[in-house]
Formats: structure tokens, sequence, C-alpha cells
């Protein structure tokens, strides 16, 4: 997740206020200089985009007492599976905890986290590595402590397994084995239907407007990814530093916009299995093939392989554009 533009249920924001409050901070201190309000915070329907989330951890850290490593752990074990609306429900009946968390990165940014997990296999062990280098300097300990408790809360709530929450660590490893063992409330007609919300609305909370939206399009075109930054921004009739301002003041980059319709291509072109994984990451620009593999697999928690052979193909993606696209850089 690059920019904080993308947007999120209001319920994390929510328990942030209420964490806030039994320590004597009213609502109107937490929500100060966010755009946000108390009935926006009260509606169950309402969205949020993260940079108005940062902005509420921000109030927190100053009006709370306690350092921010301490106040994250507390508020991460308040984040159960019933926080997350339909993506606990998803996670909570997938068939086995290897499905559960497979599923769980696929859906992250349906997910409060801003220290996105990462799915690595060492040895006989499954680790949870928790990216933060992305994260703000200010709220960075604060948010890695938050998101790590909140991971190993989840961990206890479904699968009683417990895990260390040591909020100086960034890694969770759990034994390798463990990603067999059947979820105790395991439904596959729930896990579907639940999956399939989870894309609908993943979908939905990602659609762009504006210059970014403009940007994207030009990238899925055909041979849209041959052309870098300063073509597009030729082709808008903007200087570059313009166009990276701009992308800057929606929240997201060049860059994050080149992934995200990396991305959206590549689960196309593998859900059609008419092509190999090298001749998909040639597709993408890729200088090789391993290199497209560890994006994949940072995007959507599975690697290109196994996201082929599950055939799947992300709703709300252009249907023309797997079958447009022929260029590489």
């Amino acid at each position: 997740m690059v920019g904080w533009d993308f947007r999120r249920s209001v319920a994390s924001v929510a328990l942030l206020a209420a964490f806030a409050a039994e320590r004597g901070v009213p609502a109107e201190a937490v929500l100060s200089g966010t755009g946000l309000d108390t009935a926006t915070v009260r509606d169950p329907h309402a969205q949020v985009e993260a940079r108005q989330e940062l902005a509420v951890v921000r109030n927190l850290l100053a009006h709370c007492g306690g350092g921010p490593t301490e106040l994250g752990s507390a508020v991460g074990r308040r984040y159960h599976a019933t926080v997350y609306g339909i993506w606990g429900f998803a996670v909570t009946s997938s068939r086995t905890v290897g499905d559960a968390i497979r599923l769980a990165l696929r859906y992250v940014q349906l997910t409060y986290v801003f220290c996105v997990p990462e799915l690595r296999l060492v040895g006989d062990l499954v680790a949870l590595h928790c990216r933060a280098d992305t994260v703000p300097a200010d709220v960075r300990s604060f948010l890695l402590a938050r998101d790590m408790a909140a991971i190993t809360t989840l961990m206890e709530d479904l699968l009683g397994v417990r895990a260390d929450p040591h909020p100086r660590r960034d890694t969770i490893t759990l034994p390798r084995d463990l990603l067999d063992r059947p979820m105790p409330q395991a439904n596959d007609h729930t896990a579907a239907m639940c999956e399939e919300q989870c894309r609908a609305l993943l979908a939905e909370r990602s659609t762009r407007g504006g210059v970014a939206r403009t940007v994207r399009d030009r990238l899925l075109a055909v041979d849209g990814l041959a052309h870098g930054m300063a073509a597009v921004a030729a082709d808008l009739g903007m200087t570059t530093r313009t166009l990276r301002r701009r992308l800057a003041a929606e929240g997201t980059g060049f860059r994050a916009l080149v992934d995200e319709v990396r991305q959206t291509l590549a689960e196309e072109l593998l859900a059609t299995r008419s092509l190999s994984v090298e001749q998909v990451a040639e597709r993408l620009g890729y200088g090789d093939a391993a290199a497209f593999v560890r994006a994949f697999t940072r995007w959507t928690g599975v690697t290109p392989g196994r996201y082929a052979r599950s055939g799947r193909v992300r709703r709300g993606c252009p249907a023309s554009a797997a079958g447009g696209f022929s260029g590489g850089a």
C-alpha cells in the first residue's frame, strides 16, 4: 500500500476514539484536523481514508499518556475478528489455516494495517513479517506494535494459538505444519460467499479518480507499461514534476499506479492459464521471472503459479486489458 488515499471502514477510527475516551481524551481532540466528526465515526457504513486514520493516531499519541509501543499493543489487542466486517467472516470460515492466511493477505487492504504483513516460508516455520519501512516515522512504533498485537489477537481468537506479540519485533513465526490445520469454524459455502463480497468491496474501494485515474488508464492501454513517467506526463501535457506533485496531492505516486496496473494485468493473464509465469513476467516488463514472483506474492499473498491453478480473476478488472496488452519495458 503506497500512498494514504486508500479507503477503509470507519470501525478502526471508532475503536481508536473509544480507546482514547477511556483515558479521558474527548472525541473532539482525537478527531481534530482529520476532517471527521463524531457522527461519521458512529456511522457503521462510513468510510475514511488511511491518511485520516494516521491523523487520528497522531492525535491519540499527543493526548494519551504512555509510550507509543505500549499504547499500540494495548490498542491492537482490541482488534478481534468482528472488527473487520466481511473480511473477518471470510478468514473465520476458510477451510484451513493456510487458506485463511492467504485469503487474509489477498484482501489485506480491507483491514486496518499500515505495516503490511508478508508471508515467508523458512524451513519448518511460517513467518509473517510486518513491513514498517513505508510508515511515517512519527507513528511507526505505535502502528507496528498495534498491527502485531492485532495479528496475534486474531490467531488466539480463531485458533487458540498463542504467538509472541512483543512490540519490538516485526515478525511472527509459527510451525509450518499449522498451515494444514482445519479452521474450527470452516464452511466452504460461507467462505466462497464472503470472498466474493471481499472481492467486490476491494474493487469498489480501489476505484480512483482525478489525475491518478487518467494515468492508470494510460498504463492499462496497449503497451502502456512500456512508457515511463516522463512519457506519460508529456502525453498529459505537463512536466514530470507537475505530474508527481498532482499525484502526491491525491495520495499516490507513479510507481504505485504502475504496481496497481501490473497486478490487474497479472491476475487476468494468469487466470486464463494460457501463458507461463515467465511469459507473464516478460509482458509486464520484468527483467526476470523471480522479480515478478516476489512482487505478485507481495500483492496477493500467493505465488503466481498457485494463483493460476486456482483460475481466479479479480472482479472489476477490465477484461480487455489482458487481451490487448502485448508489450514490456
